[in-house]
């Protein structure tokens, strides 16, 4: 359960969509602003073409997002709060193994200009985004087990930036296991994920032992990560 500012929060949810955007046109019109496009096809594997299709339409990893200064900008103020809370292994839904996580509203100004930057990619400027960021720290053995996240408490959209470690995430379709892809989350990479990619795949991140992406062994240490996410639809908070 998340402990922040006297708040429990759920942290599997499922989101709904609140507006249809094409990341790889959302991507591609952001070029101009210092977006690097050289890893649009390399961060996903499937045999699956219609798979493909949808990771190109509603998810997107951006490689080098962040630079090192601004990865350690982000670690050094959530750091010492994250190290007050211990590691935790038995999740209100047994979704998550070795984490601990809080949520931030207030962030110095060097940070909130990296999060703007998010905000900016991730979502159209008339999208209420939620005030709070939810920080998840998983330790070297911790991983996140195979969910469809609930609707009430977010939207359709959640983008997060993934420091100190790379980490594999697989997507499977909820009624076809055969249907599935692996994703690479590199170091201080941003992930946008939405539409038909959160409400028809499972997503999990996989432990240490499982960490491979297209046969090659993605090492995993603690990681980090930062995830914004948009307000839910009103008629899903009924």
């Amino acid at each position: 359960m998340l402990r922040s500012y006297g708040r429990k929060m759920k942290l599997t949810r499922l989101l709904k969509p609140f507006k249809k955007v094409n990341l790889t046109n959302l991507f591609s019109m952001r070029i101009n602003e210092g977006v690097n496009t050289r890893s649009l096809t390399t961060y996903y594997d499937t045999k699956d073409i219609s798979l493909e299709k949808e990771i190109r339409t509603n998810m997107l990893v951006q490689e080098d997002f962040l630079s090192e200064d601004e990865e350690m900008s982000l670690f050094n103020e959530v750091d010492p709060y994250m190290r007050r809370l211990r590691y935790e292994y038995d999740h209100w839904d047994n979704a998550i193994h070795g984490f601990r996580e809080t949520e931030r509203r207030t962030w110095n100004e060097e940070n909130q200009k990296i999060l703007n930057r998010v905000k900016e990619i991730a979502f159209p400027p008339e999208v209420p985004k939620l005030a709070y960021v939810h920080i998840l720290d998983l330790e070297k053995k911790g991983y996140i087990k195979p969910h469809i996240d609930a609707v009430r408490f977010c939207g359709n959209t959640i983008a997060g930036l993934s420091l100190l470690s790379s980490s594999v995430m697989r997507l499977v379709h909820d009624k076809d296991k055969n249907k599935y892809a692996d994703i690479l989350l590199k170091r201080r990479s941003l992930y946008i994920m939405k539409d038909a990619i959160r409400y028809e795949y499972s997503h999990e991140v996989l432990p240490e032992a499982e960490s491979k992406f297209k046969g090659q062994i993605i090492p995993k240490d603690r990681r980090i990560s930062i995830i914004l996410r948009n307000e839910p639809n009103e008629e899903d908070t009924k």
